[in-house]
């Protein structure tokens, strides 16, 4: 009898969710629908294009999807979430390995910013004011949203030379969880924008953005140089790669190490010709082996990735990573990668400014690392995930704390958010906690990696 009291508890409970949910959802759609904000029509080809995932393997099916094209949309729609007590989440370029511009898990109100997509230059300041959906392709040469890409870092093939994408954010225009909207820049409402600026996904939604620009490079040369490790020779390969990028390599080159399950080579960009890259990187070449194999001009799918960034890659842990690699790795079948990029050293960009000039936590941090591994044919395996998981384990192990952390632009999908906070915000994590208690106490911008508040 207390077996059948039970489960008809359970169905009651299970009934009374679902329509709360239902009404939650019922009063978004009017609410949206009565402040005239954009949507898309569920089952439509508009919605089945907007919930695309790069990551096949992690989709999820949001409760609503407003498609703004004004700051004044992005308010309602921010007011409807808030109201009907449904988390929001913008999405930019979808190109979050985690689905988090998706909310990283069912039932949010997505708000999809791709269609406001202006740019405007100011010639007598070269401010560029550039709208939140923009993408960088619509900016310069890449694919992904310019959202999501600088509010969490925007590391890329010119960072070594310029620094970070959002190092050159001279201020922003965000909806905040009580839908007003602010400016924020180095002078008004300062604590908002040191925040935005490094974790902004949890603060509010960028409707426009003030960039500083520079004068693009007269030439650019891009190059393959292959480098001919073995299990015997890449940890001494990694401990000359550390010497040349902490102290010697150039300004004008960026470059990253790229390994496979058959060849080892780097891939980079100069910003000069190719008499100065080869001046610039043939010593370096001619120590491990390596040789330049050609200058040149410049999909969704199933997969697991992980980061790491590391203050060096030496002794112990350099030697972990290699066995690892040779031992483990390459009995893997599937399209694996790693892409270790050259982030900081004595004359690098990103290194400049210190660790509290934003909330992004890892300046001081050598290298940045990408590990990914895909699966062509069909859905990813569950047995795949410890392969990456473990290569990450070996490599940190012998390492402190401090010397490592994670990049959250290549979001972890096996965190918890504990973890998660901790290894991509480190030392700026308590301000930032007590931060989104001053904004979003609420935790209207929630997603399962997301910073939850801490009040003072």
């Amino acid at each position: 009898m207390m077996k059948g009291k039970a489960a008809a508890g359970l169905g009651l409970m299970a009934a009374l969710t679902w329509g709360a949910a239902l009404d939650r959802r019922a009063v978004l759609n009017e609410c949206l629908l009565d402040a005239e904000v954009p949507v898309d029509v569920l089952g439509s080809e508009d919605w089945e294009y907007d919930l695309s995932s790069h990551n096949e393997r992690v989709k999820y099916n949001p409760v609503a999807i407003a498609v703004p094209t004004t700051a004044d949309h992005i308010q309602a729609a921010v007011s409807c979430g808030a109201k009907a007590g449904i988390k929001v989440t913008p999405k930019a370029g979808g190109h979050s390995y985690a689905s988090l511009g998706l909310g990283g898990e069912d039932g949010h109100l997505v708000i999809q910013l791709d269609r406001m997509d202006n740019v405007k230059l100011d010639t007598e300041t070269n401010i560029a004011t550039v709208d939140a959906g923009t993408r960088l392709g619509h900016l310069a040469t890449e694919l992904v949203g310019v959202s999501g890409h600088v509010l969490h870092g925007g590391f890329g093939f010119s960072s070594h030379t310029h620094g970070l994408a959002l190092d050159w954010v001279n201020g922003m225009t965000v909806v905040l969880a009580n839908s007003t909207i602010v400016h924020a820049n180095e002078t008004e409402n300062s604590d908002l924008f040191w925040a935005m600026l490094g974790a902004g996904s949890n603060f509010g939604v960028v409707t426009s953005y003030e960039f500083k620009t520079f004068e693009a490079p007269a030439n650019v040369t891009w190059f393959v140089a292959s480098l001919p490790w073995n299990k015997s020779t890449a940890v001494a390969g990694l401990e000359a790669l550390e010497a040349f990028t902490r102290n010697t390599m150039a300004a004008e080159l960026n470059m990253r190490v790229v390994g496979t399950a058959r060849t080892t080579q780097i891939e980079g960009s100069y910003h000069g010709d190719e008499a100065g890259l080869r001046a610039a990187i043939e010593p370096f070449l001619q120590k491990v082996g390596g040789r330049i194999t050609h200058p040149y001009k410049q999909q969704t799918e199933s997969f697991y990735a992980k980061s790491l960034q590391l203050t060096g890659l030496n002794g112990t842990a350099a030697q972990n990573f290699v066995d690892y690699w040779f031992d483990v790795a390459r009995g893997v079948d599937r399209i694996w990668y790693f892409q270790l990029d050259m982030h900081g050293g004595q004359h690098s960009g990103v290194s400049h400014l210190s660790t509290e000039t934003t909330s992004y936590a890892h300046r001081d941090k050598l290298f940045l690392m990408q590990l990914y591994d895909r699966e062509v044919f069909g859905p990813y395996p569950d047995d795949g995930f410890s392969f990456l998981d473990g290569w990450v384990s070996k490599t940190t192990a012998p390492l402190a704390p401090s010397d490592w952390g994670m990049y959250i632009n290549y979001a972890d999908t096996s965190l918890n958010r504990t973890t998660a906070q901790h290894v991509y915000w480190g030392k700026n994590l308590a301000r930032l906690q007590t931060l989104k208690a001053k904004f979003d106490p609420e935790e209207l911008f929630y997603y399962p990696l997301s910073i939850n508040p801490v009040s003072e």
